[in-house]
């Protein structure tokens, strides 16, 4: 186990924990002087935890990447995690100072990815991560390049971040190469699109120029990979942000499981609140549910204020479109038998980062201690001001069923 490092305030109070349902949150206090972080756990009678950890730098400092590395370090010290229950890293920063994270990252166990989409908490670089601690057995791990591996039984999780394509400057191409590249890296592992692929990030550098690119060709991809209207799409989020690599137009970030039984995935939708995507064009699923012995992951794509026709509701007004788009992430979760106590943790991404503090309030007002960061990124539409999305925990008893 890692020590505090330094940084860290010795104040910090004793770990303590507040409820809701299966979700716990960890009162982590001041953990850094530079950063504030928040944790939830999920544990199970299978004794298997999963935890989720944001911490946002919230000033400027002299040397802002260790500064972060610090706080996460101390973040998993105070839950009492070590570094190798570590499955996903996701560092967020502003552009200018992409390598800097990297450095410091690339050295801790799991998956790694960083993306240019600058934190609103005041500093320059953010982290999320995703954990797993099981007593009866340590985590079996691998990674090769940007892929990164954790067996389960029967079960293999793989997490493919970064994924890319600089030989050409056009975002068609781009997007037609990353997705063959995907696509092979599905097969090399014995797996393909539709039946393995749960969740999909895109990273678009210029959302607002080359999303309908990336849509146009995702569609005609699924489409010879028979993800269809009738079939099923993927949950996603497509949103602004930039690869470390600057003639990078978009990038990908994948999780996929291998040895997943088809009825563990259901894929959510709530047609009386927001309408399937196909309706105006796009292809992702609004949300994808995954079961398994003794719980349920509930994957929500990113989701703003929309309404059953795909029209933008209540425009011009970022209040009430956070508010839209939380009563569309509810009826989303109700679907899986869940609601909003049961997220883990949430990513909200807005246009304009003049509207940060206001939604910051709100947010921390209705959530607490949930795991969140607030990011500067525009929206797939000019029309949405901000965009949430997020993973829910439930229990569940599926003794039929593989354990995570």
């Amino acid at each position: 186990m890692h020590a505090v490092p330094h940084d860290a305030d010795p104040r910090a109070p004793k770990q303590s924990v507040r409820s809701q349902r299966g979700v716990e949150f960890l009162e982590t206090g001041n953990i850094h002087r530079h950063a504030a972080a928040a944790v939830s756990r999920f544990r199970s009678e299978s004794g298997a935890t999963e935890w989720h950890v944001t911490v946002a730098l919230n000033e400027e400092c002299r040397d802002p990447a260790k500064a972060l590395d610090d706080a996460w370090l101390a973040a998993l010290n105070a839950a009492g995690l070590s570094p190798e229950s570590t499955l996903l890293r996701r560092v967020f920063h502003n552009g200018a100072h992409g390598s800097q994270p990297a450095r410091h990252a690339r050295a801790w166990p799991g998956s790694f990815s960083s993306i240019a989409q600058p934190p609103l908490a005041g500093g320059r670089f953010a982290i999320w991560s995703q954990h797993l601690a099981d007593p009866r057995a340590p985590l079996v791990t691998s990674g090769d390049g940007n892929c990164f591996t954790c067996t389960r039984g029967a079960l293999r999780h793989h997490w493919l971040t970064g994924l890319c394509d600089t030989a050409s400057d056009d975002p068609s191409s781009q997007s037609a190469r990353v997705l063959e590249q995907h696509d092979h890296w599905l097969a090399a592992h014995d797996m393909n699109l539709a039946d393995h692929v749960v969740r999909t990030w895109w990273f678009v550098r210029d959302i607002d120029r080359d999303y309908q690119a990336l849509v146009d060709v995702r569609r005609a991809f699924f489409e010879k990979h028979q993800l269809t209207r009738d079939t099923h799409y993927i949950a996603s989020t497509g949103i602004a942000g930039g690869h470390d690599l600057p003639a990078a137009r978009l990038s990908l970030d994948s999780y996929a499981v291998e040895g997943l039984q088809r009825d563990q995935i259901a894929y959510l939708s709530a047609p009386e609140h927001l309408g399937p995507t196909y309706h105006y064009g796009v292809t992702f699923e609004r949300a994808t549910a995954v079961s398994y012995a003794d719980r349920k992951h509930i994957f929500l794509s990113g989701t703003a204020s929309i309404d059953p026709t795909g029209r933008i509701v209540h425009p011009g007004d970022v209040m009430r479109q956070l508010g839209r788009a939380l009563e569309n992430i509810s009826a989303l979760l109700a679907a899986a038998g869940a609601g909003l106590d049961d997220l883990a943790m949430i990513l909200v991404y807005l246009r304009d980062p003049a509207d940060a503090a206001r939604i910051g309030e709100i947010l921390r007002r209705r959530f607490h201690s949930l795991p969140m960061i607030v990011l500067h990124a525009a929206v797939c539409r000019p029309g949405w001001l901000v965009e949430v999305e997020g993973i829910a925990l439930v229990s569940a008893r599926n003794p039929s069923l593989p354990a995570i």
